[in-house]
């Protein structure tokens, strides 16, 4: 197991591997074999940036079974997805705002992101097993209300777009089976969420295949596996971590 970050220090982007409380210093393309510098700082000097910088966010829907059964869906016979605007991207420890336009409920989705580390497009499941490099936290952001706000038309896109909507991070982890992971959800130290990602409807593998068929991946991109139950607002001035023992934990601000 790795766990790889970006960050900001003295000015400059780098990337690293986390290695206790130090961040061991790489160069090169973290999907390309990147190389050690032997330069090690301490993490807590560095400011964490978003961990890769996906070409696209692939976010699911009802992809949980506990989830489906709660709001009476029909379990899904294919994925169901929207994309989740770049402009939203956050990293770790920054402040989630509300944006100007909107007064109404924001609510936290703790969700497993799949990063994949190679392209890829029309694969089967064990091509696309092999095209994910791993695994992060994601905060999925959204304006409930203005959701469903249009009975004709579901707003996911909008609702789940603005600026610091689309939260990710810290890190991305290597070589971890999620399928025996848990995601929790802590809100001002109250646990929201607690779920099994192995409730999952669609696997990650699964899930890469799937998508691929329809949008071609890169290296980079991520895709959102989807909440299951407990999902809640935040007031202004609360404090949100989603917690996935074995791959990080994701700390924001709300206001």
């Amino acid at each position: 197991m790795a766990q790889w970050l970006r960050f900001q220090h003295q000015g400059k982007t780098g990337l690293g591997q986390v290695q206790g409380d130090q961040v061991a210093v790489h160069t090169g393309d973290l999907f390309n074999k990147p190389q050690a510098t032997g330069e090690t700082l301490k993490l807590s000097d560095v400011t964490l940036d978003i961990p890769c910088t996906p070409s696209k966010m692939v976010a699911m829907v009802d992809n949980f079974h506990a989830l489906v059964t709660k709001l009476e869906h029909a379990v899904p016979a294919e994925p169901l997805y929207f994309l989740k605007g770049n402009n939203s991207f956050l990293a770790a420890n920054q402040v989630i705002r509300t944006p100007k336009s909107y007064s109404g409920k924001v609510v936290y989705e703790g969700e497993l992101g799949i990063v994949i580390g190679k392209a890829c497009h029309e694969v089967d499941e064990a091509q696309a097993a092999h095209a994910i490099f791993g695994y992060t936290c994601i905060n999925d952001v959204t304006a409930i209300e203005i959701l469903n706000r249009d009975p004709g038309y579901a707003q996911w896109t909008r609702s789940k777009s603005f600026n610091t909507f689309g939260v990710f991070g810290p890190y991305i982890t290597t070589d971890v089976d999620p399928s025996k992971l848990t995601i929790k959800t802590i809100l001002n130290d109250q646990e929201r969420q607690n779920y099994p990602i192995a409730d999952m409807i669609f696997a990650p593998a699964k899930l890469v295949s799937l998508i691929s068929q329809d949008v071609p991946l890169q290296a980079g991109d991520i895709i959102a596996c989807g909440t299951s139950v407990g999902v809640g607002s935040m007031k202004p001035g609360s404090n949100v971590s989603i917690i996935i023992d074995g791959v990080g934990r994701l700390d924001n601000r709300f206001e």
